[in-house]
């Protein structure tokens, strides 16, 4: 008999069951039983793409199957990768305890994790001073200077072709969709090391004791450092100035803008975050209508709004 008994053929069909303790619990418990973990009441956690569910001081990640649509494997040997390599370099996110497979009706990768008690920065930040969001930024960067380091390759994503491929950017104006590509036929990585890739408001982390963490490593890359400042600057920090003299300390902001513009153009979600913090994109024609307006958040701190003429 199948531990997990609802019916998936296609992302609406996941997207039904993904938040449902009563479908997932039989295989939840099987997992535990199988690492001989504690196993207590189930709780929802914040919800994303795959099924998430915290379990007394743990916390359970069952990747989508196959059937849903969404090729998760190599989400899942990114992610295991990931929290294996930042516990071993002790740098702040879950403890991993426990990884594997089930191969029941539908086959399951799951990963199983420390629970983090307190909220994401996304959660927290209204109530921040500026000082708090400087004290962030500052714990942030130790962060990703251990964790933006050379390591072996570990998926066989290659930035510039997944960038040359991107659907994303189709919303963009034809002109600056043909500019980027021009763009990315030109581009040379250099000096590769491990970035996270999607350093978003809900993938940092803050105990109740003001220690910051990370999570979720199924977007790693291996890609220039700057890779990470796309999300970094314009979605985690806004163009907040604490956050950015927290992070940056004393900064350029012409040379600053330069290194995101180049990651903006790279970047997995680059489309989406240009959309959701620089303004209306369809007044942004061209490669230096961005960069112009990529240097204006920066250098005054504020993104532009979505509906500014």
């Amino acid at each position: 008999m199948s531990l997990f008994t609802a019916y998936i053929n296609g992302w609406q069909s996941w997207g039904k069951v993904f938040q449902s303790v009563k479908d997932f619990e039989p295989l939840i418990k099987y997992i535990f039983n199988r690492h001989n973990l504690p196993f207590t009441g189930i709780e929802h956690c914040t919800p994303g793409t795959n099924a998430v569910f915290k379990v007394g001081g743990l916390v359970a990640k069952i990747f989508a199957p196959k059937e849903s649509g969404m090729d998760t494997d190599s989400d899942y040997k990114t992610e295991l990768f990931g929290i294996e390599r930042v516990n071993r370099l002790g740098i702040p996110a879950p403890q991993l305890t426990a990884s594997g497979t089930v191969e029941d009706k539908y086959v399951f990768h799951y990963l199983v994790m420390e629970h983090i008690s307190g909220g994401s920065l996304g959660q927290l930040e209204g109530g921040m001073t500026d000082n708090e969001k400087m004290k962030y930024a500052m714990q942030l960067r130790e962060i990703t200077d251990r964790m933006n380091t050379p390591c072996e390759r570990f998926n066989d994503c290659d930035i510039v072709s997944r960038a040359y491929a991107c659907e994303r950017w189709s919303k963009l104006p034809l002109s600056l969709q043909y500019e980027r590509k021009e763009f990315l036929k030109k581009y040379r990585i250099t000096n590769p090391v491990y970035v996270h890739g999607d350093l978003n408001p809900d993938n940092v982390l803050i105990d109740t004791k003001g220690n910051l963490y990370i999570i979720d490593f199924a977007d790693a890359v291996l890609a220039p450092s700057e890779y990470e400042l796309a999300a970094i600057v314009c979605e985690l920090f806004c163009f907040e100035k604490p956050y950015m003299d927290g992070y940056f300390g004393e900064y350029d902001a012409a040379e600053l803008s330069e290194k995101c513009f180049d990651a903006l153009l790279v970047h997995d979600f680059g489309a989406d975050i240009i959309r959701c913090n620089l303004g209306r994109v369809d007044e942004i024609t061209s490669l230096a209508v961005l960069k112009e307006r990529l240097y204006t958040a920066i250098k005054n701190n504020k993104g532009w709004e979505i509906d500014e003429q």
